[in-house]
Order: C-alpha cells, then structure tokens, then sequence
C-alpha cells in the first residue's frame, strides 16, 4: 500500500523529522486559503506515482490567485495516468542543496538497506541508469541497526555536505525506526533538501506499506483507497484474495505463490499470456476455490483457467469441490485445465471424472493444454 505525499510527511513529523508547513486541498478555493496563510507555496499533485515535476504536477506559485491557478489546473484531471483528487500547498524552501536518501528491502542480501545520493531531486531510477556510481548503499543489521558510524562513513561517501551531517544523519536513522515500527517496504525522501540557512528537512515523501503487515497497522490501513488501485485488484483484495492482475488471457489459480509464480512462467515459455496471480493459500477450503473462479472471471479477458494445485495442507478432494461449485454457476463458460497432485488429489481427480474439465498429468502439461483449448 502507497501512502501520498502529505500522508508520508505526517508519519515524518510524528517521529520528528522536519517537514515544511503545509495544507492539503481538494479544491481551488481551499487551495488558495492555504497559499494566503503560507504566503509563496509549492502545488504539487497527490498520485501514486514518480515523475509529478516533469508531467505538471508540481508549480511554484507567487500568490494565493496563483495557487488557485494552479490547482484548478490539476483538480479532477489525469495526471500519468491518475486522477488528482488532492493537492498539497506547501511552502516554498529556500533550497541550497538536495540529496536523496531512503531505505528499503533488499532481497538479495536479505536485509534492509539504505541508500544515499547527492544526486537528489530527479527519479533515482534515472540516477541509477545514468550514474550508478553516485547511489551509496549501506546494509543494516536488524539486531542493531544503524550505527553512528556507519552513518557517517554513507554521507561521506554520498559527498553531502559535512555541516548538515548531524541533521542528515538523524533523519536517515529514524526513517530506519519508521520503517521497522510501520512495516514499510520503502521510506523514501527525495529530495532531502539543504536550505540556505543550515536546515535539513523533508521536501518530498514516498512510504509504502506491506500489504501482508496491515493487519498490525490498523491506522495506516485506513488510509488505502481503492481509487488508486486497478478495479479488479481492489475488488479482490475486498475479498480478501491474494490477487494481481495482469494483461494476458489465461486465469492462473494455484496454492502457494512460488507454484504460482512457476506457472506463470510455464504458461508464458509455452506461448500463452497470464491473466493474472491468484495464490488460494495453503489449506483452502471449496469455499476459497469458488471465490478464485468468480474473481478470475471478473476479467472479460479472460478466455480460460489453469489451476495448478500442490497438495500439502491443502486437500485435493477440496479444490475438486470448490471448482465444481464454482463453475456450475458460471455466467461465462470458459475451458478449465487442472493439475493436482498431493494430499488427497487422486479422490479430487475422481470428483472430477465425468466433467466438462480438463486433466493434466503434470504442469507443462497443463500449460500446454489450455493454451491449445483458449486457441
């Protein structure tokens, strides 16, 4: 889950890392109430999404009739893509250096890892294509985590200036603390503005949450809108599915995310395009399985279903079950191929036996089958 801008700087304050005075709008008129309090501001656009300046969506406006120019500009209107709902007047800095700075997870080391550049203020993606040498990275032990001096050796490396090295280095420790106590997978400030007079503070803001921890972060979980989501994912994870849409023709159901991962892979090495990723969990019941049918076929692109089942804890008599009462109400009669194997698979198989479904032995079998049946 994505938090906008103004959201993520709320978390900053509350743990003490400074951020400029700002209001966030939802129209032209509050837009500019807020520039007259704040006197010269920045508009920016609330989207999930990088890249604002360069689109439009951030303008440097000299009075509140500005402003209100401004918002009305972007209020209600796609910006790459979104619509902007919200637009944060915030007052204009008197920047003298930006730096980018944030942690996340990396994967490889199996650690989180913070990362630094004094190459600020653009999309660090570009940074990373252009001049890999300027990210530093740092790998944090979580049975510790960062310590002064390893604080110090990442804003010398970065080349950031050494008179705001206390200021950097207090913030760059408690985005490590907001991401450890929010179960973020990404706490992101670029840029990380220098200004003028000495102060470090936090221009901009990207937070994002792992969906799987929001059970434990009640407070940020209210703050996920739907809006921002693709239709059909936010109508699956409302039912409570492990879902990810995708652009091909071909519904993947499968218990276990590295099976279904694999079966994506199958079907795309055997010539077909995946639908999506729906992962029914370990031990689904019949109930489960019927649920996947129904938000597969929420899809209108949808021309068939691969299931590819595992049975450990999960039971193949049950799978056999949920797909038979998922498909005897099926608005949209598409092919259904199915691999089982596991726990009780040889009882599901027979359940099956007699049907208008498809069995495969194994799954590249089963890719094969339901690319051949789709065509």
């Amino acid at each position: 889950m994505k938090l906008y801008e103004f959201q993520a700087k709320e978390v900053f304050a509350q743990h003490g890392i400074p951020v400029p005075r700002g209001q966030v709008a939802t129209t032209p008129d509050e837009a500019a109430a807020a520039a007259e309090k704040l006197g010269r501001v920045v508009v920016k656009a609330q989207v999930h999404v990088g890249g604002r300046g360069k689109a439009g969506g951030i303008r440097l406006a000299g009075s509140s009739v500005e402003a209100r120019e401004h918002a009305e500009a972007m209020l209600g209107k796609p910006l790459k893509g979104l619509i902007v709902n919200h637009v944060l007047i915030e007052e204009a800095l008197d920047i003298k250096l930006e730096y980018y700075l944030a942690v996340t997870i990396d994967r490889t080391r199996k650690t989180a890892v913070m990362m630094a550049s004094a190459m600020g203020g653009i999309d660090i993606e570009e940074v990373a294509t252009s001049h890999p040498d300027k990210i530093v990275k740092l790998g944090i032990d979580p049975a510790y985590g960062p310590m002064d001096y390893q604080l110090r050796w990442l804003i010398m490396e970065a080349g950031f200036d050494t008179a705001a090295g206390r200021g950097i280095a207090a913030i760059a420790r408690k985005i490590y603390e907001i991401m450890i106590d929010a179960d973020a997978s990404l706490v992101e400030i670029n840029p990380l503005v220098v200004t003028v007079s000495g102060t470090v503070i936090a221009a901009d803001g990207k937070f994002d949450v792992d969906d799987n921890a929001l059970f434990r972060q009640p407070e940020l979980a209210k703050l996920r809108e739907d809006s921002e989501e693709d239709p059909l994912e936010a109508e699956a994870h409302r039912r409570g599915a492990t879902y990810v849409h995708l652009d091909g023709d071909i519904g993947i159901i499968g218990n276990g995310a590295g099976l279904v991962m694999t079966t994506l892979d199958l079907v795309t090495r055997a010539g077909g395009r995946p639908a999506n990723f729906l992962d029914i969990g370990g031990g689904a019941r019949a109930e489960s399985v019927k649920e996947a049918i129904d938000i597969v076929l929420l899809d209108p692109n949808v021309k068939g279903i691969l299931f590819n089942i595992f049975g450990g804890i999960t039971r193949g008599d049950e799978v056999a079950k949920g797909i038979l009462a998922g498909t005897k109400d099926m608005q949209r009669q598409v092919p259904i191929v199915v691999r089982m194997e596991g726990t009780r698979a040889e009882e599901g198989r027979k359940l099956l036996e007699g049907t208008h479904l498809t069995s495969a032995a194994g799954p590249i079998e089963a890719a094969q089958k339901i690319i051949e049946l789709t065509r």
